[in-house]
């Protein structure tokens, strides 16, 4: 035996314990992760998607003098969608919305989120009058309410959480495997080092997802001057941005800090983390609804609010990570946050002053002929009552000609000027006298 022999012996020798070392951790990784017991779904505390949109029609028809409610329907591809729309209004036939302080707030994005709608649904039972806040006063309460308009959509993504019902609790995406949190046009597409395509699937294009183009005309169309797109995984009040870790000092979002830092001493004792999405969470966020909210809708005062999260919970326990699971923690949660909603309903019109101010910091972003579109249609079916179907199934029509009109225009336009060059370059010139 050889020198190299001696040498190469204790190497194999010591690759071949470090292999079965590896494999015996993975082993006992995969048996640990086996053996993991994933908290399911609790229907005594949660409701199904089904039992859940029942409820919300009968709590609106209980309340039609104050509550109207509308499905908004759209597909794409052989996809649909569709999205349920809750307006409260007190004496909404006697005044005009647009003269209200109005506000979108928007639930269940993500489907594997059950807690957010279930505190959409607590908030629309206190605005009906059929429940009530704890230690708020009922006639400052009224006050409030009588001077806004609150569209609250309790479940965004409702494919995604039909997913989610039916065994796949990790699912955040809609119902073809876009996450509807990145597939807004602000930023789009981007992705980070640590890009995970299974969480974070921006679809193919900017609003290719029909939840996210429902939404969109949604908000063009009723310009709220608050928004505010609930989450869970960690308690947070975010404001823009999410795509950059950059907080402007410019007024509006000035106010909207100071809001968040009032609303979190006030019902949090400080708990909550505040700050720009993108600042404050760890990561980068690119295309999403606040940012677009901000920055091309010009909502005045933007957020996205995280209102639970369990950082003891395994990642593949991600009911328990996303929701909480025992009664007491699920009413805390209700409570808190149905509380700071109201307090926003009623401090969100005071830090903004003219319900007719809406100045964000960046002014020089137009809003795409699509998007003008969009919300020009969406408008004209609520005022009118036309059905979404047969708006929905013109709208590529329209944008379709619309770019064949501008098309020939330029073709047009080119022939002509062609045309008269080659007139004049044939024009025989006349002897001019000296």
């Amino acid at each position: 035996m050889g020198l190299g022999d001696i040498v190469v012996v204790p190497l194999a020798l010591s690759i071949s314990i470090c292999f079965l070392s590896c494999s015996r951790d993975l082993l006992f990784v995969h048996a640990k992760e086996q053996n993991l017991t994933v908290t399911p779904i609790n229907y005594d505390l949660y409701h199904s998607s089904g039992k859940f949109l029942e409820e919300i029609n009968a709590l609106v028809n209980r309340n039609s003098d104050m509550l109207s409610l509308e499905t908004i329907k759209a597909g794409n591809k052989g996809y649909g969608a569709e999205v349920t729309v809750v307006t409260y209004s007190k004496r909404k036939e006697e005044t005009d919305e647009r003269s209200k302080f109005r506000i979108l707030l928007s639930f269940g994005q993500h489907g594997r989120e059950l807690i957010t709608t279930e505190v959409a649904l607590r908030i629309l039972y206190i605005l009906s009058g059929e429940q009530s806040l704890p230690n708020m006063d009922q006639a400052s309460l009224n006050t409030t309410l009588d001077k806004l308009v609150i569209k609250v959509i309790p479940m965004e993504n409702l494919n995604g959480r039909k997913i989610v019902e039916a065994g796949d609790l990790c699912e955040r995406r809609n119902g073809r495997g876009v996450d509807l949190n990145r597939n807004w046009s602000v930023d789009w597409g981007k992705k980070e080092k640590d890009y995970d395509p299974y969480e974070e699937n921006p679809g193919t294009a900017p609003f290719s997802e029909p939840e996210a183009q429902i939404m969109r005309k949604l908000a063009i169309s009723f310009e709220p001057h608050v928004w505010i797109n609930v989450h869970s995984g960690m308690e947070a009040l975010f404001l823009p941005y999410d795509h950059k870790n950059t907080t402007l000092d410019a007024l509006p979002l000035k106010r909207m800090n100071s809001l968040l830092e009032e609303v979190n001493n006030l019902h949090f004792q400080k708990r909550c983390v505040v700050g720009s999405g993108g600042g404050s969470v760890g990561y980068f966020a690119h295309g999403t609804a606040t940012d677009f909210m901000y920055d091309i809708v010009r909502v005045p005062m933007s957020f996205t609010f995280e209102i639970y999260g369990d950082g003891t919970a395994s990642s593949r326990d991600c009911f328990k990570m996303f929701n909480p699971t025992e009664k007491t923690s699920y009413d805390r949660v209700l409570d808190e946050w149905s509380t700071t909603f109201f307090t926003i309903f009623k401090l969100g019109p005071l830090r903004l002053g003219d319900i007719n101010s809406k100045a964000p910091a960046k002014l020089d972003t137009f809003v795409s002929i699509d998007e003008y579109l969009d919300g020009y249609l969406m408008e004209r079916r609520n005022r009118y009552g036309k059905k979404m179907e047969v708006l929905d199934l013109g709208m590529q029509e329209i944008r379709t000609y619309f770019r064949l009109f501008l098309l020939s225009s330029v073709l047009l336009m080119f022939m002509f000027c062609s045309r008269i060059s080659k007139a004049k370059a044939n024009r025989p010139v006349p002897a001019m006298p000296l």
